[in-house]
């Protein structure tokens, strides 16, 4: 999954550089440079390679810290 999560934030990105640049521990704001658009189209990238849905009401900031902490809040949103 996280390889995933970095190639699609590549994607939004449109600079395919990050994919080496990029790792478990980046995070999704400084290294990756995601500003507030980049970040919801991100998310609804996501949210359909994934299945899932965001609740952008409880969404916290703080699932954004590194590509593995993102990772993980997805897959806790995969298994319900």
């Amino acid at each position: 999954m996280q390889q995933k999560v970095i190639e699609i934030i590549a994607e939004i990105k449109e600079d395919p550089g990050l994919l080496q640049t990029l790792n478990g521990a980046s995070d999704l704001t400084l290294d990756a440079a995601l500003d507030s658009l980049q970040i919801i189209n991100f998310i609804l990238r996501i949210e359909d390679e994934f299945d899932i849905e965001v609740d952008f009401d409880t969404f916290d900031l703080e699932h954004l810290k590194s590509v593995d902490r993102f990772s993980a809040y997805v897959a806790g949103l995969a298994v319900r």
